[in-house]
This record gives C-alpha cells, sequence and structure tokens, in this order.
C-alpha cells in the first residue's frame, strides 16, 4: 500500500545528502572527540566544524552553541538552570506549550514551591500580550518567562521579539521553545531578545537524537547533566558524534532551500484547506490558519460524529499518517491539552496534518477523497 506521510510536525524523513555526511563517521571517523590522538582530532573537528555552521545560520557566536540529545534536554536545561543559577522564583508560561516545558516548570512549581502562572490565551491561540505585560509587572520576584516559537499542534507563531522586549523590560529571563521553527525560519539571534532557545535535528529532515540548546553569551549556567567536560563543561557524555555532522548538514540544506520549500509547503496547506472546506461540510480550523501561523502545520477541526471519531484509525488503515493534536501523546485517550485550552466545543475532532518538501499536491487530493468516504 502507498503511505502517505502528513505528520512532518512529529518527525521528518532524513535527507539523503545528511546521510552521506553522517556516513563517514559512523564509519571510519568513529575516533571519540576527547582523545588526543589523530581519530579523535578528526572527530573533534568534526564537531567544531558542525558548531560553527550551526552559529552562522542562526547568527550566534559559536561559543553560544550547544549540542544536546534534543529539545526536550535543552528545554529542561535552561528552564532549570533559570532557577537555580540565574535567581528566578516565578515562571510564566502558558497552558498550550510541549509538555517538556508544561511538565518542567509543573515539577518545578511544586517540589520546589516556585511561583507559576500562566498567561491567557486568546481564542485564535495567540497569547494575551496585555495579560504578560500585567504578570511580569505585578510579579515582586525575577521572572523566568518560557513561551514556544511556533505551537506543535495549532502552528501559531509568538511575536519572539514582542515578548523579549517585554522580558527585558522587566528585567525576565526569556526562553523560547523553537523546535518547530529552527530549520523552518532565518533566525538572526545576535539580534533577538532572547536567553535560551532550542533545536530539534529531527524536525527538519536532520537525525532524532541530536539537538541544539544556544545560551546568549550575556547568561552564565552550571551543567543540567554532571560528568566529563564535553561540550565546553557544560554537557556531560560522549557527543552524538554523526548526528551533530548530521544536525549542522541539515541546517545547511533547510537555509539554503528556506525560501523554495516554505513557499511549496504552505501552498500544500493553503490548497488542503481551501479543499476541505469546499468538500466537507462544517469543517473548520483551529489556530490562527490565515494570520500569524507556522507554514507547515494545518489543524482541522472535523464535526464530531461516529465515522470522525474514528478518523486517525481510517486514515491508518488506509495509509495515510496523521495526528490527533501532538504526535508525542497521540497514542493516549487523554485529548490534546492544547485543544482543551483554545476550543472547549466537545463537538469537534481536531486532526493535525503537517506537510514536508516531499509532499505533494497528489497526495493532498487522495487524502481529501479518502475524507471524503471516512466522512
Amino acid at each position: 500500500m502507498e503511505r502517505i506521510y502528513f505528520d512532518n510536525a512529529a518527525t521528518t524523513s532524513l535527507d539523503p545528502a545528511v546521510l552521506d555526511a553522517m556516513l563517514p563517521f559512523m564509519t571510519e571517523k568513529f575516533g571519540n572527540p576527547s582523545s588526543i590522538y589523530s581519530y579523535g582530532r578528526e572527530s573533534r573537528l568534526g564537531i567544531e566544524t558542525a558548531r560553527k555552521t550551526v552559529a552562522k545560520l542562526l547568527n550566534a557566536h559559536p561559543g553560544e552553541i550547544f549540542f544536546t540529545s534534543g529539545g526536550t534536554e535543552s528545554s529542561n536545561t535552561a528552564i532549570n538552570a533559570a532557577i537555580k543559577d540565574l535567581g528566578c522564583r516565578h515562571i510564566i508560561s502558558s497552558p498550550i506549550e510541549h509538555h517538556a516545558t508544561l511538565h518542567t516548570v509543573e515539577h518545578l512549581h511544586h517540589s520546589e514551591g516556585i511561583a507559576l502562572s500562566f498567561v491567557r490565551i486568546q481564542p485564535d491561540g495567540h497569547i494575551d500580550m496585555a495579560h504578560l505585560r500585567e504578570l511580569l509587572a505585578q510579579s515582586t520576584e525575577k521572572c523566568l518567562v518560557t513561551l514556544m516559537h511556533a505551537n506543535n499542534e495549532i502552528g501559531n507563531l509568538l511575536d519572539i521579539h514582542a515578548v523579549g522586549n517585554l522580558c527585558r523590560e522587566f528585567n525576565a529571563i526569556f526562553h523560547s521553545d523553537t523546535v518547530q521553527t529552527v530549520g523552518h525560519y532565518p533566525f538572526d539571534l545576535r539580534n533577538t531578545p532572547v536567553d535560551f532557545i532550542t533545536g530539534a535535528g529531527h524536525k527538519f529532515h536532520g537525525p532524532k537524537g541530536v539537538g541544539i540548546l544556544y545560551i546568549n553569551e550575556n547568561v552564565k549556567i552550571k551543567p543540567f547533566i554532571q560528568g566529563g567536560s564535553q561540550e565546553r563543561n557544560m554537557r556531560a557524555g560522549t557527543e552524538n558524534l554523526y548526528g551533530i555532522i548530521g544536525f549542522a548538514k541539515a541546517l545547511e540544506i533547510a537555509t539554503a532551500e528556506y525560501e523554495a520549500h516554505s513557499t511549496h509547503i504552505n501552498n500544500l496547506r493553503m490548497y488542503m484547506a481551501e479543499q476541505l472546506k469546499q468538500h466537507i461540510p462544517g469543517v473548520t480550523f483551529n489556530g490562527d490558519l490565515y494570520g500569524r501561523s507556522l507554514y507547515t502545520v494545518l489543524n482541522v477541526a472535523f464535526p464530531k460524529t461516529e465515522k470522525s471519531e474514528m478518523i486517525l484509525f481510517n486514515l491508518d488503515i488506509n495509509g495515510i499518517c496523521a495526528s490527533g493534536g501532538s504526535a508525542c501523546t497521540s497514542g493516549a485517550n487523554a485529548g490534546s491539552h492544547v485543544i482543551r485550552a483554545i476550543n472547549e466545543n466537545p463537538d469537534l475532532v481536531a486532526v493535525r496534518f503537517s506537510f514536508s518538501k516531499n509532499n505533494t499536491k497528489e497526495e493532498v487530493d487522495k487524502v481529501v477523497e479518502k475524507l471524503k468516504e471516512l466522512i
């Protein structure tokens, strides 16, 4: 059976050019980067070249880029450091963050007694900036603001500069989970008021198990993982050598092809939205589809019926991969905390379709045809 993969916000396929860049470091260049002989020096050079590449592409200093195992570790490191090393005693977040952030801030609130506030979410899924200002102004403690750049379920984009400037005004630390946007948008970190951002290679056709944490040069923190002196004493453990090489290569390709790929993907997304509106009565969209939103994500609200409740199961049987809200919990029956926060209507079933450079208009047509049959 032909499979159609419309769940690229969960993970993407590895680009063949990325695999080609990784292969030498999986075979003959296998040395431990901490070793002083030639094999080790070769590996160390590969890592530092990758770091410089990533820094250049994000317009950051190489000393601000740290390689990690992915977005979850990066966010955990940043949030914990803000509390333990930077004196933050009040966390301001939102109810629609990824669980890597949400569960971390809730854990710190319950285990360490850190104050925790959630900024209000507007019906279109954007955060209420006036409420954020209010929370910052009322706080008697130093704040950590942790808000994601693009929501992984509904695709809403945060105005990262507006939030960053607000944080600067109130001397707050700003962490943004940018896992859905690094590799999908150009970044200019030297001119972005942010203390920490995160990235994960597998979201833009790189390998799984590797990510980055950007730590602004003006921020000094201690390691989250204790052990050896890898990553300039910031992240202990033997480096994921070929993962790091793959991350840099994938980011290089994504940056070079941004204009063409973002246009192609956004066209597919808007085409599918129009087709669904035309052919399926009662369809609406979660989030700010026609406003400030991620070009890869389309979150569709189908009217609830016996058929639509089984939609993901039936799509899967027909070789179509999509998810109900966040892929990280799509196997659970709890539903999506993001959809609950913006739309309490129990008569709607949310399905997230997310696209990549490899998807085609023909695939969209096939999926829409199948949805007409199924619903």
